[in-house]
């Protein structure tokens, strides 16, 4: 008999037939708890789940007592208790590689959108104010040879850090866990500690995840370190970011700009100040929404789960340990 599995996330037809070849498949919208509630039976028979959103913790996993392996269509996995996972022997996959140049390229286009002001002075073109050549009040600035400051030298980290460092000139700064030799090498990166990195950045970009180490890592102290010129990119987890100290900062020209791909709060409210500012890109969380990166990341998660339950894991596991 094939292993059960829900499945809350809609794939493609033929990764949906390749999970059905190795699983009993039920798909649902979410696995929220009114979902787990109304669907208790096939709940408590399923060995593994996948999908994205929704959250794993202790209150899901006590209604779930035969699941072996979940499969997230993410590289993030803040929405699961992974200690809680830990206890029960449960297996998390994620897609660490798979979305690493997309969101590379997210980052870049945000770094060189804030710098000159591209949605702002497109927007002012659309609705007829280009009536003679333009003024001072249209500028933007320099991305070229500009310092480029880096939290989070990962993969998605060297990525962007090789764009910046080939394409346009730029000195890189780093703040990691530790030195990160390839970086240094190829980029030419300077590891600095935090405080340095926003004294001397002229863009400040977050790809961090978010922990109990990150969450709010950057708040008014530290957004009061950078320059006045500084311009912040946050493509990592929305509430690494205090926003309402950026919010203040923005209002105040304590800092330039701000390019936001991620917030505390998603969607992101519609009576957010951050709405209203000429000085502020805010896109929909789509580091990694490309139709090739998408695929791949289903693709991936459909292929780990499958390794997952057949006991052939190597690559993509969050917790290793459990395997032993």
């Amino acid at each position: 008999m094939k292993p059960s599995v829900i499945l809350y996330k809609a794939l493609p037809d033929n990764l949906l037939s390749r999970l059905e070849s190795h699983f009993t498949v039920t798909q649902l919208d979410d696995i929220s708890p009114e979902t787990v509630k109304a669907n208790a039976e096939l709940f408590a028979n399923a060995e593994g789940i996948l999908g994205s959103g929704g959250k794993v913790d202790g209150a899901f996993l006590a209604n779930t007592p035969k699941l072996r392996a979940a499969s997230t269509v993410s590289v993030g996995y803040d929405n699961f208790n992974v200690e809680a996972l830990n206890e029960r022997g449960v297996v998390l996959m994620h897609t660490p590689t798979v979305l690493t140049e997309t969101v590379a390229d997210t980052a870049m286009a945000l770094i060189l959108s804030s710098a000159r002001r591209v949605v702002e002075v497109a927007e002012r073109v659309k609705v007829g104010e280009w009536q003679s050549s333009i003024g001072a009040d249209w500028f933007g600035f320099d991305v070229h040879h500009k310092t480029l400051g880096i939290l989070g030298m990962g993969r998605i980290g060297l990525a962007l850090a090789q764009r910046a460092h080939f394409g346009f000139s730029m000195p890189i700064l780093y703040n990691a866990r530790r030195h990160h030799k390839e970086a240094e090498e190829r980029f030419n990166a300077r590891y600095c500690d935090l405080d340095t990195l926003l004294a001397e950045s002229d863009f400040v970009c977050i790809l961090l995840p978010l922990s109990e180490e990150t969450r709010h890592l950057i708040g008014a102290e530290q957004i009061a370190k950078m320059k006045s010129s500084a311009i912040l990119i946050n493509v990592g987890r929305g509430p690494v970011v205090d926003e309402k100290a950026l919010i203040q900062a923005l209002e105040e020209g304590k800092i330039h700009a701000a390019g936001l791909d991620v917030f505390e709060q998603e969607p992101l409210p519609l009576d957010s100040p951050l709405l209203g500012m000429p000085n502020v890109v805010a896109l929909p969380h789509i580091g990694s929404a490309t139709h090739e990166t998408r695929y791949g990341m289903a693709e991936c998660a459909v292929e780990n789960l499958i390794t997952a339950l057949t006991g052939k894991v190597e690559v993509n596991c969050v917790n290793p340990q459990v395997l032993k």
